[in-house]
């Protein structure tokens, strides 16, 4: 019983701990929480070190389903009252299951792009919202990878692991310095364009080859570091009377915008 407890116990106070940006530096760790979320982390090749449930995941068809998947793939699982799942739970709402998780392991040396190339680079986005949606529209739209600069949200929050779906966990998203990815982009011969309000109209310019595109803080815009990387600033054309618009739509039509042509 008491070796249970301390099982028990010690994987709800990680999960706790995991809520911490520095402890998620530390260990290597991260949370996966909610029944979409953990279902789309079993689907992938990251490396899934336990799991913790509460009653309300059984109480339906797909959470049973989803228990029945995590004890088939032998991950641990931990049983805790709802009200200690709460405890550790991120949402408003929980749904009774969380999965801690090795992040995996993406870095600038070992991306490999294609000839034809989409990165996508998030510099201040302080949103998890912004920053998660961010990654599932680079992904959907084909970018090789994300880089994401200092001053941006960490992606293996929790908020920016189940904005984004657990995209994560196929679309590479790597962690760096401003002056590492320029000596990356120069070495990889990627043209590197920032987005401003006072850039050149998106269905002006013809894309080079391989295009990183830089979005910036959701308030102060690309930061003059990295700004001054850039090749070239693109804009959005909007009606008049319209400033601006939310970081991640913005992405998403100027990566649209910017796609390889066949």
């Amino acid at each position: 019983m008491a070796r249970t407890l301390r099982v028990r116990m010690g994987l709800l106070t990680l999960a706790r701990d995991l809520g911490r940006r520095k402890a998620r530096e530390r260990s290597g760790l991260f949370v996966a929480e909610g029944i979409r979320t953990v279902e789309e982390l079993l689907a992938s090749s990251v490396t899934v070190t336990g799991a913790l449930v509460s009653e309300d995941l059984e109480r339906t068809p797909r959470g049973e389903a989803l228990a029945a998947a995590l004890a088939a793939r032998g991950v641990p699982m931990t049983r805790v009252s709802d009200t200690e799942f709460a405890s550790a739970a991120d949402t408003e709402s929980p749904q009774g299951v969380l999965a801690v998780a090795e992040q995996p392991t993406a870095t600038l040396d070992t991306l490999v792009l294609p000839t034809t190339a989409r990165l996508l680079v998030l510099d201040g986005i302080q949103d998890p919202g912004n920053a998660g949606t961010l990654l599932r529209t680079a992904a959907a739209l084909g970018v090789t990878a994300t880089c994401v600069l200092p001053g941006t949200v960490d992606p293996w929050n929790a908020k920016v692991v189940r904005s984004a779906v657990g995209i994560q966990f196929r679309h590479p998203t790597v962690q760096c310095t401003v002056e590492a990815l320029g000596t990356f982009l120069t070495r990889e011969a990627v043209t590197l364009w920032g987005t401003a309000a006072d850039g050149t109209a998106v269905d002006k310019v013809t894309a080079p080859a391989r295009l990183a595109l830089a979005m910036g803080n959701e308030g102060a815009g690309i930061s003059p570091a990295l700004r001054d990387e850039c090749a070239g600033m693109v804009a959005l054309p909007m009606a008049p009377g319209v400033e601006s618009l939310n970081v991640a739509v913005a992405a998403g039509i100027a990566l649209f915008a910017l796609r390889p042509q066949s």
